[in-house]
């Protein structure tokens, strides 16, 4: 498969994972068969957890190397039908989240199960560097307005991966949290629904890979 076919591959599909008991337990663990590939779970978020909701939801992660970029899957299963959520590259795994990169999109079938396949660079490599400050475009000025400059930052990597509602409303429908937060394209999305939360913030999962 070519580098451009992995990037426009997006599908959405079935996974056969189960949830709560011994096996939610035992799907926190990471486990990797090399430096360049890894597995592991997103787990319910803190915000999913303080609302009660998505008690049913787990999603499984494989990354692997291919040289100058990372493949990685998503495979969900327990969420709400024919929902959009939003993939991000996080700093941290939980509020405030720390610097964030938007990886694209997952849609949830009519059985609540999702697959995504982003390719980029998902590794201990994986950073944000700003040498200065310099003017930003602003696209959007509601509800979350585009800053329209940088703030400098010597180089922050960034090691989790977090899963946002797409919307508020559909979040509130799951019986989660109806609040609006920047983590879509249009910055109008709902509260984070997965995370690595079961990380260590300064040791997230993506570092396990060593191009």
């Amino acid at each position: 498969m070519t580098i451009k076919s992995l990037r426009t591959a997006a599908l959405v599909g079935a996974a056969a994972l189960t949830a709560g008991g011994a096996s939610a337990a035992a799907a926190v663990t990471m486990s990797t068969t090399s430096q360049d590939q890894a597995h592991f779970a997103l787990v319910r978020s803190t915000a999913s957890l303080n609302a009660g909701c998505l008690v049913n939801a787990t999603a499984r992660v494989k990354i692997k190397n291919h040289g100058p970029v990372e493949v990685m899957t998503i495979d969900a299963s327990g969420l709400p039908k024919n929902t959009e959520f939003d993939v991000f590259v996080n700093q941290l795994p939980n509020a405030p989240f720390g610097l964030s990169w938007y990886q694209g999109d997952l849609e949830t079938n009519s059985d609540g199960d999702a697959h995504g396949k982003f390719v980029g660079r998902f590794s201990i490599e994986t950073f944000t560097v700003a040498p200065g400050t310099g003017a930003a475009p602003v696209v959007h000025d509601q509800p979350i307005k585009d800053a329209d400059s940088n703030p400098a930052t010597a180089p922050v990597h960034q090691y989790h991966i977090g899963v946002w509602f797409n919307s508020p409303v559909d979040a509130a429908a799951a019986g989660c949290a109806n609040v609006v937060t920047p983590f879509n394209g249009d910055h109008n999305a709902g509260p984070q629904a997965l995370s690595t939360r079961q990380f260590p913030d300064l040791n997230g999962p993506l570092a396990q890979i060593k191009p």
